[in-house]
């Protein structure tokens, strides 16, 4: 995890906990859509659950698992696939910007959406915790389920967004594009605070600013705009005024944000070691998740495949 996928999506998971009956899985099967190495990712599925388990998400609240745990995930998206339009998914832009470079493009890649649907649609997700740069496969799913319900009688409710409150884009350190592991401009959630100074030193700031007597514009900086998640409103005043009237340096308004990373998430690092440090309880955790989500997902399956004049499962 990086400080994107926690300021974009899973803090405001946390803060859904007590209003939602919510469903969260690692999504190992969307993974292996692109290059990896098998032997590493077990141990990247278990440091993504670490990472969320200390960031706050309450397996007593919610249900958390991996997603190739539960079969039925692939099964429906099979049965969701017969009624997907090929030209739909064709349209769908991270489909486009992926393989627009590519010399040869997986089927996986293209059917992504697909999976994705039934991620949301095997629980009968009527809401979903998205970003700007999900809607479009979000919508996506609603069609289908549309489509699939129209074809066989209802079943699947038409998802609708649930626009997070602090769910903006969070750019990388290349103040460009989205902080994204494809694109290395990170900043890992769980980094020491030796490693954060490290990181934050490379940020890009104002492009205007070259010395630092000159006047900044923090309005167009991604470290200012970083600094609006994790120092205080007093702290991020004085900076912006100090930054407009020359009255501090980048690398010095850089140091500050490092710190305020620093501090603000050492209970997570802490929470997190502790964790790493007991690798089956992690194991045990979302041995119970899975075993609440598929309790759900059978049942969904179950109906599925009797509208469809499918034989009952035998799993």
């Amino acid at each position: 995890m990086h400080i994107g996928n926690y300021l974009g999506a899973v803090r405001n998971w946390v803060d859904l906990l007590d209003d939602y009956d919510g469903f969260y899985c690692i999504v190992d099967l969307h993974a292996i859509t692109v290059q990896y190495d098998p032997r590493d990712l077990e141990q990247r599925v278990l440091d993504l659950a670490v990472g969320l388990l200390a960031s706050g998400l309450d397996p007593e609240r919610c249900t958390l698992f991996v997603q190739s745990s539960v079969p039925e995930h692939t099964e429906l998206q099979w049965l969701l696939g017969t009624v997907t339009p090929l030209g739909e998914l064709q349209r769908m832009t991270q489909f486009k910007d992926k393989s627009r470079d590519a010399e040869s493009v997986n089927a996986g890649l293209l059917t992504y959406p697909v999976l994705q649907a039934a991620d949301i649609l095997l629980y009968l997700g009527e809401r979903v915790p998205v970003g700007e740069d999900q809607r479009q496969h979000l919508e996506l799913t609603r069609e289908i389920a549309r489509r699939w319900n129209a074809r066989f009688g209802q079943v699947f409710p038409e998802p609708q967004p649930l626009i997070l409150p602090h769910g903006k884009r969070i750019l990388g350190l290349d103040g460009a594009t989205k902080m994204s592991k494809s694109q290395g401009n990170t900043i890992p959630l769980l980094a020491e605070p030796d490693e954060l100074h490290s990181l934050v030193r490379t940020a890009v700031t104002d492009p205007a600013r070259v010395r630092k007597d000159d006047p900044g514009n923090p309005h167009v900086c991604n470290v200012f705009a970083l600094h609006g998640h994790f120092s205080s409103s007093a702290e991020r005043d004085d900076i912006e005024i100090l930054c407009q009237t020359a009255g501090i340096g980048c690398v010095d308004c850089k140091n500050r944000l490092a710190d305020n990373l620093a501090e603000t998430l050492a209970p997570v690092r802490e929470r997190a070691r502790e964790l790493a440090d007991r690798p089956e309880r992690v194991r045990q955790i979302l041995a119970a998740g899975t075993a609440s989500a598929r309790s759900v997902a059978r049942e969904t399956i179950a109906e599925v495949r009797q509208r469809m004049g499918l034989s009952t499962s035998p799993s």
